[in-house]
């Protein structure tokens, strides 16, 4: 049997994503839970953060599998702590302090949390990522969604366009430098 690897573990997030989905807003109605206890700081339909969730994800998947390096890796850490992983703490909390069942808070704890484990840990076997590192990516993710849920899509939409940048010039950077190691010229 082939064992699974962290690139493939990867493509189990969008799948998650799907079924997150219709617990949220096929089987119960979790706008309504939201805007019970939150602010409405979100116009974006469930439909339109669904599709929004998943093109990025796949889009940081095709960027990892281009230049698939550890700055890539990172960066969909990053993301997957943001968007699945607190997400799994937003319906847990959410559950317990308002004493009202999360719409999404099974699929959250039986596909979020197996789906990223299984991802962090194939990270940590593969040297993708350390532990502190990885601390770092949820502590970062967690700014990232927090923010989100107050200040809306824009943080979204932003820290995404700046991840992705982001990746294009670390990753630039490094083989630069990796070159002037190598031939013995100074980096640029």
């Amino acid at each position: 049997m082939t064992r699974l690897s962290f690139n493939t573990a990867l493509l189990f997030a969008p799948l998650a994503y799907a079924l997150h989905h219709i617990e949220e807003n096929v089987v119960l109605d979790f706008r309504v839970w939201r805007l019970t206890y939150f602010a409405d700081n979100n116009a974006l339909t469930t439909e339109a953060v669904l599709s929004v969730l998943m093109a990025i994800t796949f889009v940081y998947l095709i960027i990892h599998a281009l230049v698939a390096n550890r700055i890539s890796a990172a960066f969909v850490l990053i993301f997957l702590m943001s968007s699945q992983v607190h997400n799994v703490l937003f319906h847990l909390v959410g559950s317990v302090v308002f004493w009202h069942y999360s719409p999404g808070l099974t699929t959250a704890l039986l596909l979020y949390v197996p789906v990223n484990f299984m991802i962090a840990r194939l990270a940590l076997k593969e040297g993708i990522a350390t532990w502190p590192q990885l601390v770092l990516y949820f502590l970062i993710g967690g700014a990232t969604f927090w923010a989100f849920e107050v200040f809306g899509p824009v943080v979204l939409f932003g820290g995404v366009l700046t991840g992705w940048v982001l990746i294009f010039v670390l990753t630039s950077w490094h083989s630069r430098k990796e070159q002037g190691k190598s031939s013995g010229a100074p980096a640029a």
